[in-house]
């Protein structure tokens, strides 16, 4: 067999049990009694509690006898003395399981605070891939973006403010036990964050698409994942109480979310991380921002891959120059970040020309440039961020 060929070669596909569907978010007690437990750890953060979001599902919990111990603590970019705290909690609260309802980063936590309840070890020394022993215990995802897809992957994202830098931890341990992927959870969010999850979303599959570790069925889902966001995140944007919409976007973050999970991601990722942990920045946003010249950069080294996303995207490739073609599918996704209201550069969040070098070295250092199409230097990924300050 020629291992070499992503349409030949053996490859193992990891994903939870979840159920997806408008409304199944009242599954959450029976999905955790399923699973044996009697005492959750609800873990979210304030703009979900604000949005009666956390309410709804305890309440959903404590009518089938279950006892909820709420942990809410969980910033934006979760930090990860945040999830050490949860950790704690966790044991002097007596818990048997935890349910985590929100974007990627309670979703993330959640994860984080498992791990450290199971192992004893600081969340920091999970740091890269395959390095949890024991699984933590048992969990249900439940969220509120259509982005981050960490409900079904075996992705964990942490900030560590002392090093200004974002951990990343990768393990088979970390997929949820359970998902309930409720559309109607995602009705709250803002134009906004509806934008900016939505590129996230985006740029997972684009990264799963053209992964050296891609494979013709993680291409299925990752294709399958623009076709919805090129489809329905304009009308989601738009109007955010679209039924259909928020539907479109939400199973395409979960297409998106099973693609990357078993292919890894790559350089926007890794300068994402990188940004957002110096920084303290939005995720998708900084993804937006960086995709485009990411897709510029990379197309020469999977050109095949990159010619299945503009065919999706409908987009006409000019001639038979790459660099040319590169350009207009570049072109094609900063134009769809726009429509959606996206026109930041970096120096507009931020970012000043002496931070790059520090940037680059934390984002060539990140466990996602590994699956990245082809090898970047220092200089190049110091380009790639100077492109768009």
């Amino acid at each position: 067999m020629n291992t070499s060929d992503p349409t030949t070669s053996w490859r193992k596909f990891v994903a939870p049990e979840f159920v997806f569907g408008w409304g199944c978010r009242e599954l959450a007690a029976r999905s955790v009694a399923s699973l044996g437990a009697r005492h959750v750890l609800l873990v979210s953060g304030p703009h979900i509690e604000a949005a009666g979001w956390v309410a709804d599902v305890e309440n959903n919990l404590s009518a089938a006898g279950l006892r909820c111990t709420r942990f809410l603590g969980i910033s934006p970019n979760p930090r990860t003395y945040e999830v050490e705290e949860g950790a704690e909690l966790y044991q002097s609260a007596g818990c048997d399981a935890i349910v985590a309802l929100g974007g990627g980063s309670p979703l993330d936590a959640a994860k984080g605070i498992g791990i450290v309840a199971t192992n004893m070890r600081p969340i920091a020394s999970f740091e890269g891939v395959d390095m949890v022993s024991v699984p933590g215990p048992p969990l249900v995802c439940l969220p509120t973006t259509a982005g981050s897809a960490s409900e079904v992957s075996q992705f964990a994202i942490l900030l560590d403010p002392d090093r200004r830098t974002k951990i990343t931890i990768i393990s088979k341990s970390m997929v949820p036990d359970k998902a309930l992927i409720d559309p109607a959870m995602t009705v709250t969010m803002d134009p906004t964050l509806t934008a900016t999850t939505g590129m996230d979303a985006l740029t997972h599959a684009v990264e799963a698409l053209v992964s050296n570790a891609h494979s013709s069925l993680t291409d299925l889902h990752a294709l399958e994942a623009i076709r919805l966001i090129k489809t329905h995140l304009g009308q989601a944007v738009q109007s955010p109480e679209d039924r259909d919409a928020r539907i479109g976007m939400l199973l395409g973050s979960l297409q998106a979310g099973l693609a990357f999970s078993n292919t890894s991601l790559g350089v926007v990722h890794a300068m994402s991380h990188s940004l957002g942990g110096h920084l303290d920045l939005p995720h998708g946003l900084c993804n937006a921002i960086l995709l485009p010249v990411a897709v510029a950069a990379n197309f020469a080294s999977a050109p095949e891959q990159y010619r299945k996303l503009a065919q999706v995207l409908e987009v006409e490739l000019p001639g038979e120059d790459l660099q040319v073609q590169a350009d207009a599918l570049a072109s094609a996704i900063l134009g769809m970040g726009r429509d959606m209201g996206i026109h930041q550069q970096l120096q507009d969040i931020g970012v000043a020309s002496s931070d790059l070098a520090h940037l680059a070295a934390n984002a060539l250092a990140d466990p996602c440039m590994v699956t990245n199409p082809r090898d970047m230097t220092q200089a190049e990924v110091e380009q790639l961020y100077g492109q768009v300050l």
